[in-house]
């Protein structure tokens, strides 16, 4: 087994396993009765399970395929964790009345819980029935729904009992201890005077802005300058990115084909960079142009949303990735839901740009602000992550030569967050 990171890439799950364990084992407990009445959407998933053969099959194998030692099959206290997909569907019915909370176990911080159905699904999902069972259409056409239905929830005001000052909750002393919000009441806009903070749900609050001037546009006249699209921490940049290419394999490479759905301006950046960088759960989840230009072209293409890659899961002989799915970021940027927003530049040199907005597990809704046709300045928003944050890419043309800033960084899982709209990319002119 690898070593446990000290921490979890964007703060989703706590960082400690059994903490993590010991939550899921409470989860269990509350969903041990199976008199309660299972809500639509999560009845409807249960009746595709039992209905494809294919499903079923794929829904039984990967509880099994799960290793039957320790950490895998017990608890910290030796109860058992999730065995079925029965036990599966009580738990996912009852985090559909639940918003995302902060964790305290013996009256100690434990974290975010911020992924409650990736937590249910870690281990099964790095099982090669799970490969297959969270790649298939109608799986996540029916994950779409719950996910949509549990969206609803958190835009309802009912979500926002998280947002109090208790220990639980996102103004509590464990949300603004060291490294999670110390920051808040200076850069985001809130009302402290009002119920929850002046927010309406937990949606509302999670999508909040920041208040005048906290985050200003780096050379806002200078085209050359390439700004940070999101609050993020640079994961990685690759140049001479191909056409199609093997993204399933332990590198990950880019396959440009595919992360564009088969787009018809994909040629444009064959040999051309990617840039991609991760959110945390803790920060802002808006996006922002890196570029003045008019937009070209948006849409959203759904997929997967609890897929890793199989040398990521039990295939990988160091054990699989305890914070599924963030060591596969590059493997989702080809099938996991996202939006693309394909932006043409203003400077001649960077020219056509996408954005690419990359749903990570929970965070199932792309929204695009932005409309094709629409001229747009260096700064402005396009659109946000709602129910969490992800991960995203910019990609560049091969005639742009790029200078890039990662602000004292190297790309990767321990890279901090760069600011949005601080510069991450000069583009120079080609000497002849």
């Amino acid at each position: 087994m690898r070593d446990i990171i000290p921490y979890r890439v964007g703060e989703w799950l706590p960082s400690d396993q059994e903490q993590l364990q010991t939550w899921i084992c409470a989860l269990a407990l509350e969903a041990s009765d199976e008199t309660i009445k299972l809500h639509p959407v999560i009845e409807d998933f249960k009746n595709l399970i039992e209905t494809d053969a294919e499903v079923y099959m794929l829904f039984n194998l990967m509880f099994t395929q799960v290793p039957n030692k320790p950490p895998y099959n017990n608890s910290p206290t030796n109860k058992s964790e999730i065995k079925d997909y029965h036990h599966m569907l009580r738990m996912m019915n009852v985090i559909m009345t639940k918003a995302p909370e902060f964790l305290e176990i013996d009256g100690q911080p434990a974290g975010l819980i911020g992924f409650p159905i990736n937590a249910i699904l870690d281990w099964p999902m790095g099982t090669t029935a799970g490969f297959a069972a969270f790649l298939n259409e109608k799986v996540n056409l029916h994950l779409k729904k719950i996910l949509d239905e549990w969206g609803s929830f958190l835009k309802s005001p009912e979500s926002a009992y998280v947002l109090t000052d208790k220990s639980n909750g996102w103004f509590g002393s464990n949300a603004f201890a060291p490294n999670a919000m110390p920051d808040f009441e200076t850069n985001f806009k809130y009302e402290p005077s009002e119920p929850h903070f002046g927010y309406s749900s937990w949606d509302d609050f999670f999508t909040r802005e920041f208040k005048e001037g906290q985050r200003p546009i780096a050379s806002p006249d200078d085209d050359n300058v390439i700004v940070n699209a999101c609050e993020s921490a640079p994961y990685r940049c690759a140049p001479n990115v191909q056409l199609r290419d093997k993204f399933w394999i332990k590198a990950q490479r880019y396959s440009l084909e595919h992360m564009l759905a088969n787009d018809s301006l994909v040629d444009t950046f064959v040999g051309g960079t990617v840039y991609q960088a991760f959110l945390s759960a803790l920060s802002y989840h808006r996006w922002h142009s890196p570029v003045s230009g008019k937009v070209i072209k948006t849409k959203v293409v759904n997929g997967s949303y609890y897929s890793e890659p199989l040398i990521e899961g039990f295939a990988n002989p160091d054990g699989p990735d305890p914070s599924a799915p963030n060591d596969s970021q590059g493997y989702l940027a080809e099938v996991a839901t996202r939006a693309l927003i394909f932006i043409e530049a203003d400077n001649p040199l960077i020219g056509l740009i996408c954005f690419i907005a990359v749903g990570m597990a929970e965070v199932s809704t792309c929204d695009i602000t932005v409309k094709e046709g629409q001229h747009i300045s260096k700064g402005d928003q396009t659109g946000m992550f709602h129910f969490g944050g992800s991960t995203h890419c910019l990609i560049f043309r091969p005639e742009s030569l790029l200078e890039f800033d990662f602000h004292g960084q190297t790309p990767g899982l321990k890279a901090g967050n760069i600011p949005i709209n601080s510069k991450i990319a000069t583009v120079r002119p080609r000497v002849s």
